[in-house]
């Protein structure tokens, strides 16, 4: 890295460290850092050094990934010194924790752990640089705690080696192994760490997965994590998952044609009705740091307008997971972690060749089913979920020793240095609540409604269909005021947009739809949501009505402005909306929604501008026959855009 000695910190290691330290007798452990991907693990195991004020934490960054970006600022909110790589290779440790293999591992001057950052080790890669691998001089004798190597070893293979299961990256320059203590979560890997490097295995620890037991240790907490993400009640949270590499889902095939992902991603935004599906996106770190977090929100843009979640790669993808109904991946990590979970899974994309076919991933991809982009993808997507019966592979191989991995991976760590473990049982950190993120939609919202018995109305809204949704009903169109093409509210039956009631920006809800009504003459309706619950709607005759979710009533309260649209365009009055609301169906699932008039804060003479008469365009149907359940076809209109 060229780093000189000007960079090296003083304090609390360095050349004179000891006259500026408060503790100066603390056992130095040190978290080697590859990338942000290899972090996540790390960041993983390092509460189990918690209240112990016998250990000093440090880390370093190898600058041996060509995934640099946002190393520094993960390193900095950690708020452990970090030392230069130089001073790191420098500074004798008691034990350097690695979850790669990248860098001079073997020239740290103490124990040194390997974990897997993923699902233990499952692609083939080819061999890494050996030239700045020196011969470790010390290494820790074999572990007290490892399991017996088969007796029956496979035959060589003659593929490319399996990442951290071969020599390759198992072995120093002198043959002797790299690690000291190498981190396995299933036996299984011991017989292919057996068959590929028979050396390594004596450094061979059975401590299962720390990520996967705070994802198994979250799931009684699955319900707060969807509210968190915006999961409504009826609604199905669909998760795309894309690992690194241009065959993964979001890969664009490595100039092989097989780019499905700009076809896939606007239809499953589109196809899926807005009220009854949540989608989010699980992208590996490397692509967010790869290609740069702007550069993926561009990309991704039409997509979050039509409500696509794009998921933090570092903190809320175990709790995204957790909270999916269902999970579209590739041969990922992630992927796999949700079919251990029990969720299930459509391969939008499978490379069996990038992975150790003895691996229990690589059967899996051979046998889970795969999503087919030429055939609607509602039906795929509602099959698949209630038909869906879990894989036994997944869950087993993924942990053997599930809910064990604290305990496990403190006795190793305190083990190599050589020091008692803390009296108090080993612990994680509990998954975090996700900061809330609501849907918001800011493309335009094709909506169709139909009036059944009663006072009830059906709902379904669409985000930037490419063609008119089937289905019975009147169709109109609902329009964000924050669309991307002004012009589109010109073209709106409903304008809607969501704040706090007081924004001082856009005044008091009244005003504001007074206002919107004014300007755009063809509009019908305009609706601020004031919250998760509510929302405020003015007719074009001037009415301001309250609308409110009863009980259970969990519904997008845009929805419930489309339904009152819905109901004076049938010909229905206002006057003839029950005393105790209208119930608001979206699938499956009914709202009921409270309607009281609000008081105006639009009154005349506080300078701002009436309501005009509505001023439909030619050919525009408003009405229908007074009492109809049953609408006649709506009005269709050209694809609207965003």
């Amino acid at each position: 890295m060229g780093e000189g000695r000007d960079r090296w910190i003083r304090v609390p290691v360095g050349d004179d460290a000891a006259r500026w330290a408060t503790r100066v007798r603390c056992r130095r452990v040190l978290l080697v850092v590859h990338n942000v991907t290899s972090a996540t693990r790390l960041l993983d195991v390092l509460p189990l050094f918690d209240d112990d004020l016998g250990v000093q934490l440090l880390a370093t960054c190898t600058g041996s990934s060509a995934f640099r970006s946002g190393v520094a600022e993960l390193l900095a909110e950690t708020g452990v010194p970090v030392l230069p790589w130089e001073q790191a290779l420098a500074t004798p440790v008691d034990l350097a924790i690695s979850a790669s293999f990248g860098g001079e591992l073997a020239a740290l001057k103490g124990k040194l752990t390997v974990l897997s950052h993923g699902i233990g080790y499952t692609k083939r890669l080819a061999a890494p640089s050996t030239e700045h691998r020196a011969p470790s001089t010390e290494h820790r004798a074999p572990s007290t705690e490892h399991r017996a190597p088969s007796t029956e070893h496979r035959a060589p293979s003659t593929l490319p080696p399996v990442f951290g299961l071969a020599p390759d990256w198992l072995l120093s320059s002198d043959g002797a192994p790299l690690a000291d203590a190498l981190v396995l979560s299933h036996p299984e890997q011991f017989d292919r760490l057996a068959a590929a490097c028979p050396e390594a295995l004596p450094t061979a620890v059975l401590a299962g997965d720390p990520c996967f037991d705070r994802m198994l240790a979250a799931r009684p907490y699955r319900d707060r994590f969807r509210r968190a993400l915006g999961v409504r009640r009826g609604q199905r949270l669909v998760l795309l998952n894309s690992t690194w590499s241009p065959r993964s889902l979001l890969g664009d095939g490595d100039n092989d044609g097989d780019d499905s992902l700009p076809a896939l991603l606007p239809r499953l935004m589109s196809e899926l009705p807005a009220d009854e599906f949540r989608v989010a996106a699980v992208l590996h770190p490397n692509i967010w740091h790869g290609h740069g977090p702007g550069q993926i929100r561009a990309w991704l843009d039409r997509a979050r307008r039509c409500g696509l979640a794009l998921i933090d790669p570092l903190e809320d993808w175990r709790q995204a997971l957790v909270a999916a109904d269902l999970v579209i991946g590739d041969h990922g990590s992630v992927t796999y972690y949700a079919a251990a979970l029990g969720t299930p899974v459509l391969l939008g994309a499978a490379p069996l060749e990038s992975l150790d076919p003895e691996a229990p991933i690589a059967d899996f991809i051979r046998t889970a089913p795969r999503l087919d982009t030429r055939s609607p993808l509602r039906g795929q997507v509602d099959t698949l979920i209630e038909d869906h019966t879990p894989q036994p592979g997944p869950p087993r191989f993924t942990s053997s020793v599930p809910g064990e991995a604290a305990a496990r991976l403190r006795r190793v760590f305190y083990e190599l240095m050589g020091a008692p473990e803390p009296p108090r049982p080993a612990l994680l950190v509990p998954l975090p609540l996700p900061a809330p993120e609501p849907a918001r939609r800011t493309a335009p919202l094709r909506v169709l409604t139909r009036l059944r018995a009663g006072a009830e109305v059906a709902v379904t809204r669409y985000a930037d269909p490419a063609r008119e949704p089937a289905g019975a009903g009147e169709a109109h169109l609902a329009v964000h005021e924050d669309t991307r093409d002004p012009g589109q509210l010109d073209l709106a039956d409903v304008i809607f947009r969501d704040s706090a009631p007081d924004d001082p920006r856009l005044g008091p809800p009244g005003r504001w739809t007074a206002e919107v009504l004014a300007r755009h003459p063809h509009c019908a309706l305009a609706a601020y949501v004031t919250g998760p619950a509510s929302c405020v709607v003015r007719t074009r005759d001037g009415a301001l009505l309250r609308l409110t979710a009863g009980a259970d009533a969990d519904a997008d309260p845009a929805a419930y402005a489309s339904a009152v649209h819905a109901w004076l365009a049938a010909g229905r009055t206002r006057a003839a909306l029950p005393a105790d609301g209208l119930t608001v169906r979206t699938g499956s699932t009914v709202h009921h929604v409270v309607i009281t008039a609000e008081e105006d804060e639009a009154a005349p003479g506080d300078g701002t501008r009436q309501v005009p008469p509505a001023t439909p365009p030619a050919g525009r149907s408003t009405a229908h026959a007074d009492g109809a359940d049953a609408p006649r076809a709506g009005r269709r209109s050209p694809r609207t855009g965003s």
